[in-house]
């Protein structure tokens, strides 16, 4: 991708890609994937049409990549926080993350969680595969913090949907200038997090 193409003067490369990935997720956002077509993208981001295709095949190549560069990001992003020091730490520390992240990163969440449908089979199942990569660490931390007898949880993995749902939700109501900033609702959803499968008997802290 990238190299030689025909693309506007005085750009390069990675700067138009840039701008195609950012103008497709904006589209994808306001009218559907499917009503995307790559020569209205390419006018967004001002190059033409032939050359959109040096970048990105075909409609279908360029969801997987809009999809598969937001799940790595958020990966990588999550598996450089600092180690947690229990369980309780944990599910606190991964539903900040959480919603910090997705909220920060609004418009490709939105791209990952409502065009699934829009991807082929192979394309789907590696997508999927990420998903699972990354809820897995919140998994891990309930299943550990369950047999460790910090925690209480029926089943983990039901558990770990339930906090995600909760969640994701919040990308779709949030908005800046509110009564409470986003770390201040991150910080409030973590503490229920917290309380929802904390151990009978374990003290209900308010930590930050």
């Amino acid at each position: 991708m990238g190299g030689d193409v025909a693309r506007t003067k005085g750009s390069d490369g990675k700067k138009t890609e840039a701008a195609i990935r950012e103008r497709a997720l904006e589209l994808i956002v306001r009218h559907g994937f499917e009503a995307l077509t790559m020569r209205q993208l390419a006018g967004a981001a001002g190059i033409q049409a032939g050359a959109l295709y040096r970048y990105f095949p075909g409609k279908q190549s360029l969801l997987f990549a809009l999809m598969e560069r937001h799940l790595t990001g958020t990966i990588a992003a999550m598996e450089s926080l600092p180690n947690i020091a229990d369980a309780e730490d944990g599910v606190r520390q991964f539903v900040r993350f959480h919603i910090v992240h997705h909220v920060t990163n609004r418009t490709s969440n939105h791209v990952v969680n409502n065009e699934l449908r829009s991807l082929n089979r192979e394309n789907f199942a590696a997508i999927m595969k990420l998903r699972a990569a990354y809820e897995k660490k919140l998994r891990t931390i309930l299943k550990q913090g369950t047999a460790s007898g910090k925690l209480a949880t029926a089943d983990t993995a039901l558990t770990a949907t339930a906090m995600l749902a909760m969640t994701n939700e919040i990308c779709v109501w949030f908005r800046d200038g509110g009564a409470l900033n986003l770390q201040q609702v991150a910080d409030i959803y973590a503490q229920m997090a917290v309380q929802m499968v904390l151990a009978p008997g374990e003290p209900k802290s308010i930590s930050a």
